[in-house]
């Protein structure tokens, strides 16, 4: 069987009522759009109500996050559990509030241990967007079991957030690398005229945003939303206004 034909898997983790269905069903019907190769489409939640039938459901992987960080993304490291279910082999994760704009089957072919997006707001440090990541099922499990043999607080206050713990654990390992930057884009970074900083931000009241072109998935890291940012809202504040980003009802749909 060559490596286009074999089986993926495309993940996601829905927990708690902040995104509802209808984000891992777009996600679902994204994917079938632009991943050429057969798949495996899985969320782990604690809600499996209104998943359309095609969607795998698993629970998520036991993980032991302290208070107040237990609905945060640190629980995206239960992921590195040993074993997630009865999948296996390369695992492609993405985050509910993205849209997938084009081709998907290049994700799986980049060479790599484990792939992120290298963070758009921090270009000179290592530290990876974990939106989308590819990684092997089983592969990280040190990375699993090293976060547990410590509170929680321990890794809050060395790194913050699991993507920082993620990326320079992985770089001690040697593990790490990035997709091609034209591959994943930010929203607010990419495609905004005026970007997301006073006062060249005053611009996305005027012109409308546009997406990069050879992009297959743009990421929407805090506000605005697809919904929003598909209105033209942005919630917040005063100066944070934006066109309505029209485009992004030709792919963010069942």
């Amino acid at each position: 069987m060559s490596a286009s034909s074999a089986t993926v898997n495309v993940v996601c983790m829905k927990w708690g009522t902040l995104y509802g269905p209808e984000y891992a069903n777009r996600l679902y019907a994204m994917t079938a759009r632009n991943l050429k190769r057969p798949f495996r489409f899985v969320c782990f939640t604690d809600d499996h109500r209104g998943l359309r039938p095609e969607i795998e459901v698993m629970p998520i992987p036991p993980i032991k996050i302290d208070s107040p960080f237990e609905n945060t993304p640190w629980r995206k490291l239960a992921l590195y559990h040993p074993e997630l279910g009865d999948l296996q082999g390369p695992t492609l994760f993405f985050d509910l509030d993205l849209v997938i704009t084009g081709p998907l089957d290049r994700f799986f072919d980049q060479p790599g241990d484990y792939i992120v997006i290298h963070n758009w707001t921090q270009p000179k440090r290592i530290v990876g967007n974990t939106s989308v990541f590819r990684f092997n099922v089983g592969a990280h499990a040190d990375l699993y079991e090293l976060f547990q043999s410590k509170p929680t607080q321990h890794w809050f206050e060395k790194y913050r957030i699991e993507q920082t713990y993620l990326s320079y654990e992985l770089a001690k390992q040697d593990k790490l690398s990035y997709w091609p930057a034209e591959w994943c884009v930010s929203f607010k970074a990419s495609c905004l005229p005026g970007g997301w900083r006073f006062p060249k931000i005053l611009l996305n009241r005027i012109q409308p945003s546009k997406l990069p072109e050879g992009a297959s998935v743009c990421v929407f890291h805090g506000n605005p939303n697809p919904d929003d940012a598909l209105e033209g809202r942005w919630p917040g504040k005063w100066y944070k206004g934006l066109r309505p980003a029209t485009w992004i009802k030709d792919h963010w749909h069942e």
